[in-house]
């Protein structure tokens, strides 16, 4: 005689709050990430378009934004200032470079100029960077398109 066995199984059930836990602290963290990789950017500052332009290879190291509005506002950050009252500002980024062991020479200044301004001001927000001691210059525009 044969004897029947019932066994009573039950579904094993993950405890699924850590899961969503870690991924909502992922979507965060993106969300963090993104915000800081468009506070270079200012939506004042329309780039020229040029067929040339290509986009960085690599990032720079120490990058310095500034965006210079064809009225003569740079915009560093959240700071505001014009092309002749720079120069406190430069110098506390060189300053904030030299605790970190660097010059101002080691950093990348990147200049995103509106389509509208002059290059007479570019040129001369670029001898207000070289006065503090920068020397190395990235000037950006939009990529054109075929």
């Amino acid at each position: 005689m044969a004897i029947e066995r019932s066994f009573q199984t039950k579904l094993a059930e993950g405890d699924m709050t850590s899961m969503i836990d870690m991924v909502f602290q992922l979507i965060i963290f993106f969300m963090v990430l993104i915000n800081f990789s468009q506070e270079d950017q200012n939506e004042k500052i329309k780039l020229p378009s040029s067929e040339l332009a290509k986009p960085a290879e690599t990032p720079l190291e120490n990058p310095i934004v500034l965006n210079l509005d064809f009225s003569g506002v740079v915009y560093m950050g959240p700071e505001t200032s014009t092309v002749a009252g720079l120069r406190p500002l430069l110098q506390v980024e060189a300053d904030a470079l030299k605790a970190k062991g660097l010059s101002a020479k080691d950093a990348n200044v990147i200049i995103r100029a509106h389509q509208n301004t002059s290059g007479g001001l570019v040129q001369e927000l670029i001898k207000k960077c070289q006065e503090v001691g920068y020397e190395k210059f990235a000037l950006r525009a939009r990529e054109d398109r075929p």
